[in-house]
């Protein structure tokens, strides 16, 4: 190993020991296991050994990683933790990082295997002695975690594209042809389905994608977008309700109706109901003279604050591909409407979770079974 890396690993493997140690407190001990230093040549990297004031102690196998994905939790560390469990079922396997994101934790949970990183994600289930701990630490990677020749991650416009075609179809398909549809280089599709696949949000049989978590993939997408940071929002006011500027919009000649997209609260609302109120959520094209536009069209006047309408400015085409229609009505797609809600301030994320269960309940009828229908609305 190299001299700089293994001194890294031994400071976050002495950092992950002293945030155990305050965890537990002082009825606990917590020791580095000597003759299990790291670098040796066994399947993990040391051995720490919680021991309690009468005497009972466990010991914890402990793998040092910079990064891990949920991949590697659900396969070498699942064979590791496997393997650990035949010959002790009192020993357990514990990772260590910097910092594991949710999908990561979640896959590690599942194999039975304990963490613990540096922002506070920790989960240690020991039967004997009996010790429970489940805190949680950052859901986004801290700056400078991801380094300059990582993968892709699933912000900005093309992934939002590309995670929206892979939601609102089911596979099978090659990256060839999701590039096309998209309208996306290859190169760049092909790195992002490597992260994707890392992610346990795709599962590919050679080139062939054969499967697709999207209700992963949507919450991924939204842990890394912020629905009103990206969309640029002009705060309005309806003079006569927002009732009333649904009404226009439904009485809107039918092209004009395709120019104007309600998402969030509103939208939510049509097929999940969970409350009242709120703000209605235009998506505008994104150009200044849209927004006054449409402002004049509708009647709204802008205000600094307690608006009742927001004009977000759709900066992708994939925010008008695959509508819906609801009470005349033009809506955004439920994949897209379910990453704005879950990406959206105050009560839109529990929205955003309804939305996801109304899609599981009915993905015979939304999700597309070709990509050749990639075209059509979602809903009609």
């Amino acid at each position: 190993m190299d001299t700089s890396a293994h001194a890294g690993e031994q400071a976050l493997l002495e950092q992950g020991q002293a945030s155990l140690q305050h965890l537990l407190g002082p009825e606990w001990e917590v020791t580095l296991q000597p003759e299990q230093s790291l670098g040796g040549d066994h399947r993990w990297d040391a051995m720490l050994q919680i021991k309690s004031r009468d005497g009972v102690y466990v010991q914890m196998l402990v793998e040092v990683k910079q990064k891990v994905t949920p991949k590697e939790a659900a396969g070498i560390l699942n064979s590791t933790a496997q393997l650990v469990r035949r010959v002790n079922q009192y020993t357990r396997l514990m990772v260590i990082a910097p910092w594991i994101s949710p999908m990561t934790q979640d896959a590690l949970r599942s194999s039975e295997i304990d963490y613990l990183d540096l922002t506070g994600n920790v989960s240690l289930r020991v039967s004997r002695p009996a010790i429970v701990i489940h805190t949680q630490g950052a859901d986004r990677a801290p700056a400078g975690h991801r380094s300059p020749t990582s993968k892709p991650l699933l912000t900005g416009l093309r992934a939002g594209r590309l995670v929206r075609l892979l939601a609102d179809v089911a596979p099978p398909y090659r990256a060839t042809e999701l590039a096309h549809r998209a309208e996306l280089s290859l190169p760049y599709v092909s790195r992002l389905l490597d992260t994707l696949e890392d992610q346990l949000l795709i599962q590919r049989e050679g080139r062939l994608i054969v499967s697709v978590n999207w209700q992963g993939l949507l919450r991924a997408r939204a842990r890394q977008t912020d629905l009103l940071r990206t969309t640029d929002p002009t705060g309005m006011i309806a003079p006569n309700g927002v009732k009333a500027v649904l009404t226009q919009l439904a009485n809107m000649p039918p092209d004009y109706r395709h120019e104007v997209f309600v998402t969030g609260s509103y939208a939510a609302r049509s097929f999940a109901p969970v409350s009242v109120g709120g703000q209605l959520m235009l998506y505008v094209q994104e150009h200044p003279e849209n927004v006054e536009r449409v402002a004049g069209e509708l009647g709204l006047m802008p205000v600094p604050e307690g608006a009742d309408v927001l004009l977000l400015k759709a900066r992708d085409r994939s925010v008008w591909q695959r509508p819906m229609e609801s009470a005349g009505v033009w809506q955004v797609g439920l994949s897209q409407l379910a990453v704005d809600c879950l990406s959206g301030p105050g009560r839109m994320p529990a929205e955003g979770v309804k939305v996801l269960e109304f899609m599981v309940e009915h993905e015979h009828v939304w999700r597309k079974t070709d990509l050749s229908l990639s075209g059509e609305p979602t809903l009609s």
